[in-house]
């Protein structure tokens, strides 16, 4: 078997090197006490010519983490995160709850308190060494990871690492959680060390659909007088998304793209029949979802009694999640691009059958989207004049000056419907696990895989505290990262009050001001806090002010390279 010698003198130099060969561009780290053998590997590496990943010192563990969570959304690789024993591996669970839940692949590592209380080099050697070791560290993680072990000793590195990768990428994807002593990390090697080709280590394909079963689907939609296809996280995959679009033009099938958290489908797509399924979902017969894992809200809204429920994905019962009880009459477990692929294909011989049910669906979508688009205007321009800002409003503004090749992060700071959005990969939305504090991490690592584009991270003001938003804008303005930040500020836990009112909508909370426990006053002047790391900052209280606003942040971050942030004044829910 051909092998490479690497020549590293220890395992965290190993470690590194062979992350590298394995395509880890970027080591996000927030250091501690137990990295001193990863400190001394990288600048000894970087020494004598061995190619590591790019180490960022990240000031805040749920930034790293959100940081190499944006990367992966762009780049489709996994990078590595690696936090400091158990309190990093704490502060950084929140995004690893969002990475899990969002099937994101990650290396996601910590430090372990030395384990020998002397003797070995690495050993014990501060006090904090004592009380920071856990029985088990990594059982606070667990529910939320793939894999989680232990790295014992330099013999077995190779065999872990790409243990580690290969699960990560194995569909359905996530994070897996490797811990790291410091008396392995600074092990000495004999003789160099020895791995393997990367390519004798590649993660399976994703599992194929059954033939037998697309045909029944595609019998079932052939019969269909109004089928519709909910999807959720369909647009992770570019080439889903194109099959997608092929598919619902050619048979006139509605497509709504319920609490989208990727670009599913064109929004200007003349089968996008927008985000909300209760139009649509009281009249047709055959209802396919694809990648969703909520497609709609059960006490709110259900298909009617005689409609065929199937679901499509690599996971389509969502298997980790304790409860989920939408029906399922015909479940494809499979690739959504190849399985619309061959929906498409199976669907062919039946289009002339189709003929009428399929230009009825035209004409009816035709005039929906008519109509959409008109109610869409109407709320606009009564949104323009409104003070405190309507984020109506707000968002059609960031929509009238992003362009075509931007990308919006959209963390509670957008209406979704009121965007432009018609390429793969140009908007990304709250994680379904709903970890707040993720946009300002994923914006900025999006920004580092793909730092030609425009990056517009709009988020509540709510969700800006909870991104740790100074080690934010100090990353942004260290790493030459400028990204548009975009504060909907309303002084409020706007979903928390809309909850509370959904509930108990003639309560005492609805009539108490402020309601309890939802109150976000005095509102902090978030436009000062980007300008102690360089950037632009202004507040925006004026509708007819906005459009300006805009513009000298874009001028801010496109012409003078720096980042640059509003604090728009808007009003609650």
């Amino acid at each position: 078997m051909d092998k490479s010698n690497v020549q590293t003198e220890t395992v965290a130099e190993a470690y590194l090197a062979m992350l590298a060969e394995r395509g880890v561009e970027y080591l996000f780290a927030n250091a501690g006490t137990d990295f001193p053998p990863i400190i001394e590997a990288l600048a000894r590496c970087l020494t004598i010519g061995v190619d590591t990943p790019k180490a960022l010192p990240i000031p805040h563990e749920n930034l790293a983490v959100s940081m190499a969570y944006g990367y992966t959304l762009v780049s489709g690789r996994p990078q590595a995160v690696m936090l400091h024993v158990n309190v990093g591996t704490a502060n950084g669970l929140c995004g690893i709850i969002n990475a899990s839940r969002a099937r994101i692949p990650m290396l996601f590592t910590s430090g372990r308190t030395p384990i020998n209380e002397s003797g070995a080099h690495g050993s014990r050697s501060i006090f904090i060494h004592w009380p920071q070791e856990m029985f088990d560290q990594a059982g606070m993680v667990r529910e939320h990871v793939k894999w989680d072990y232990e790295l014992r000793n330099g013999d077995q590195l190779a065999t872990v690492v790409d243990r580690a990768l290969n699960i990560a990428m194995t569909e359905p994807q996530g994070p897996v959680y490797l811990t790291l002593p410091r008396e392995v990390l600074a092990a000495p090697l004999s003789g160099g060390f020895q791995r393997g080709r990367p390519q004798r280590h590649n993660p399976p394909v994703p599992p194929h659909p059954d033939a037998d079963a697309i045909k029944r689907a595609a019998g079932l939609i052939a019969a269909a007088e109004n089928p519709l296809i909910i999807t959720t996280d369909l647009g992770r995959n570019a080439e889903a998304v194109a099959h997608l679009s092929n598919l619902v033009e050619r048979f006139a099938i509605p497509v709504v793209t319920y609490r989208s958290r990727y670009v599913n489908l064109a929004s200007d797509h003349p089968m996008h029949a927008g985000t909300e399924p209760e139009p649509y979902l009281s009249q047709a017969d055959v209802v396919v979802i694809i990648e969703s894992d909520v497609p709609w809200i059960p006490a709110h809204e259900a298909p009617r009694d005689d409609a065929t429920i199937v679901q499509i994905g690599i996971d389509p019962g969502y298997s980790r999640y304790p409860i989920r009880g939408f029906p399922c009459d015909l479940g494809i477990t499979g690739s959504p691009s190849a399985a619309l692929r061959l929906l498409a294909e199976a669907l062919e011989p039946e289009r002339n059958r189709m003929k009428r049910a399929i230009e009825s669906r035209r004409r009816r979508m035709s005039e929906a989207h008519s109509q959409r688009d008109r109610k869409n205007a109407e709320r606009i321009a009564k949104a323009k004049d409104e003070n405190p800002i309507n984020p109506i409003w707000l968002s059609a503004c960031i929509d009238a000056i992003k362009g075509d090749q931007a990308i919006v992060v959209n963390e509670l700071g957008l209406s979704s419907q009121y965007l432009t959005t018609t390429e793969p990969g140009s908007y990304y939305a709250t994680p379904g696990a709903g970890g707040l504090g993720w946009a300002l991490g994923a914006a900025l690592g999006i920004k580092l895989a793909d730092p030609g584009k425009l990056v517009i991270a709009a988020v509540g003001d709510g969700a800006y505290m909870f991104g740790n938003p100074t080690p934010a804008h100090f990353v942004s303005q260290s790493l030459g990262l400028p990204v548009l930040y975009i504060v909907a500020n309303n002084a409020a836990w706007g979903v928390v009050r809309q909850a509370t009112r959904a509930m108990y909508p003639e309560g005492h909370g609805v009539e108490a001001d402020p309601m309890p426990l939802t109150d976000l006053t005095p509102s902090p002047e978030f436009q000062k806090v980007v300008e102690a790391s360089g950037g632009y900052g202004e507040k925006v209280e004026d509708a007819a002010a906005l459009p300006g606003a805009l513009e000298r942040a874009m001028h801010a971050v496109q012409v003078e390279g720096r980042q640059a942030l509003l604090n728009v004044i808007c009003r609650g829910p």
